[in-house]
């Protein structure tokens, strides 16, 4: 059976800006083309980027912006039952995530599925 699996999580995105507003907004872009890729790939049936704020500051002039980046993902599962298509997709979901180079990601839910 075919179970779509979502999940919520938070990344940090570092780079170089000018302002607070330039460096979230180009922390957001950046993820939402990595997202809009894995989409168009069909690795993915869902994205949403909820919200992005200034982690940490520059300590210097030069030093680069670590941006906090607020995402729900939602992938499709072939499993028997929604508990193993929870397990398959969380696992999955790091998967894709790791080989787009999506880096210092926390959850802040469990995967949840539901029958697709």
């Amino acid at each position: 059976m075919e179970y779509a699996v979502s999940r919520e999580g938070t990344t940090l995105v570092t780079l170089h800006n000018g302002s607070d507003t330039t460096a979230t907004d180009d922390a957001t872009e950046q993820l939402a083309e990595t997202f809009e890729s894995l989409a168009a790939e069909g690795a993915i049936d869902d994205w949403e980027i909820t919200d992005a704020e200034v982690d940490e500051h520059p300590t210097a002039p030069f030093d680069p912006y670590t941006i906090a980046v607020t995402f729900a993902i939602t992938v499709p599962v072939e499993a028997d039952d929604a508990d193993e298509a929870g397990d398959r997709g969380a696992d999955l979901i790091d998967d894709l995530l790791e080989d787009a180079d999506v880096d210092a990601v926390s959850y802040t839910s469990p995967a949840t599925a539901s029958a697709a």
